[in-house]
């Protein structure tokens, strides 16, 4: 029988999970609740299976002392803690096939820490107050599947039995069909590749997921918008990956310069912690992403700037920035536990950094290039500098090929080394 975890506060909406509770039994499922609230329950509220108490003990904290020191932040902060361990210790056992969690803003944070920490796969549907409003910081990089409550997590009525509803409905429903696939025999699959992509790097790595089709490898292509680098570095770090082929790593300028399109400071650093192959190339990185026009910040008057449409405005990355990114990327990869290799095309990194492109650039281009070899000095990380484009097909195949031979070198037993 699939296994749905619910994960609530009890002391508040004990009334909605008891309804969901019940209507997910009588769709066929098992369940388990978890609660995350801190005050004692009303009179008449049923006990979740796994007390408050034990999340806070799970976690380290003690409930009774969170609830004596009156602060709220703190308290649930101990309790999203103690959450995030309980339920991977139920995926663990083999208890957990969906997880379902309605609440406000506070109950939100709480279940989606819970969720971002499962791996990818695992159903994850979050009904919430704040899900009709900008969902990054609960969805992070992972799959979680949010549900705008419509009306506030407040007693069952005429609208929000439709929506728990459908989300009960949801949830059931992913959990069967993930606990059959847990039953099912697998058949072998081809060994995954993650690689990095933006609009004006779209053409290498189409030519490169080609090649690495004929070669064997199915590839899952992230599109470099900040959280698409988080998820390739957290399937990098999950394991899941045995390459990578990071052709776009423009989200390092944002991180940098403060752009819209941040990764955060790991960016680049997952596949060398777990020892992953990575061949890397410098795509977009002549480029801060903006929204509008109007929102670029006034410090960057006088930049150079592109409206990429309507909503995207793009600005030129200068060489001391470029020689900063060099410098970054480097480091990064010099510090791998993992084979690595920088291609660096030297006719440009983007669509519109070709010659007589908008971006077109040559002397920072050479600056990042030139604090790049500085960086790597006395490292084992390759530095190829290929004299083409890096949308030119044969850059695109050449770093294919560079990043099999690395993987194939990786995987040779040690006697045929």
């Amino acid at each position: 029988m699939a296994t749905v975890v619910l994960v609530g506060t009890l002391d508040t909406k004990g009334t909605e999970y008891a309804w969901l509770a019940t209507r997910l039994r009588a769709s066929g499922c098992d369940v388990v609740t978890v609660d995350a609230g801190v005050m004692p329950l009303p009179d008449g509220t049923p006990a979740g299976d796994v007390e408050a108490a034990a999340v806070a003990r799970r976690a380290g904290h003690d409930l009774a002392a969170l609830r004596a020191a009156g602060d709220r932040g703190a308290a649930v902060s101990a309790m999203a803690e103690g959450v995030e361990l309980v339920v991977g210790d139920l995926h663990r056992e083999g208890r957990l096939h969906a997880v379902l969690a309605v609440a406000g803003s506070g109950g939100s944070f709480i279940a989606a820490r819970a969720m971002r920490a499962l791996p990818v796969g695992v159903p994850k549907l979050l009904v919430s107050t704040m899900a009709g409003g900008d969902v990054s910081p609960y969805v992070g990089s992972s799959d979680i599947t949010m549900m705008y409550s419509v009306v506030d997590v407040a007693g069952i009525n005429s609208v929000s039995s439709l929506i728990l509803g459908n989300a009960v409905a949801a949830a059931a429903g992913m959990a069967a069909h993930h606990e059959r696939s847990l039953t099912r025999p697998r058949a072998e699959g081809r060994a995954l590749i993650g690689a990095s992509m933006f609009g004006v790097t779209t053409p290498a790595v189409d030519a490169a997921r080609r090649r690495l089709d004929e070669l064997g490898y199915e590839v899952l292509v992230f599109h470099a918008t900040g959280a698409g680098g988080q998820a390739l570095e957290k399937l990098a770090a999950g394991g899941f990956l045995a390459g990578v082929l990071d052709l776009t790593t423009t989200e390092l300028a944002d991180e940098l310069v403060g752009g819209v399109l941040s990764a955060g400071p790991g960016r680049l650093t997952a596949a060398g912690r777990a020892g992953i192959p990575q061949v890397v190339a410098p795509g977009a990185l002549d480029m801060v992403n903006f929204g509008a026009r109007e929102t670029v910040p006034e410090r960057f008057a006088g930049r150079r700037l592109l409206v990429h449409n309507p909503t995207v405005t793009l600005m030129r990355t200068t060489a001391d920035e470029m020689a900063l990114l060099g410098t970054s990327i480097g480091h990064k990869l010099a510090a791998a536990d993992g084979p690595a290799a920088v291609l660096w095309p030297l006719g440009g990194v983007s669509a519109v950094d070709a010659p007589g492109g908008p971006f077109h650039d040559p002397a920072a281009d050479e600056a990042a290039l030139t604090s790049l070899r500085s960086a790597l000095e006395g490292s084992t990380v390759e530095l190829h500098e290929i004299d083409a484009h890096l949308n030119d097909p044969a850059f695109a195949v050449a770093a294919a090929d560079h990043l099999h031979r690395l993987i194939t070198t990786v995987d040779r037993p040690a006697a045929d080394a």
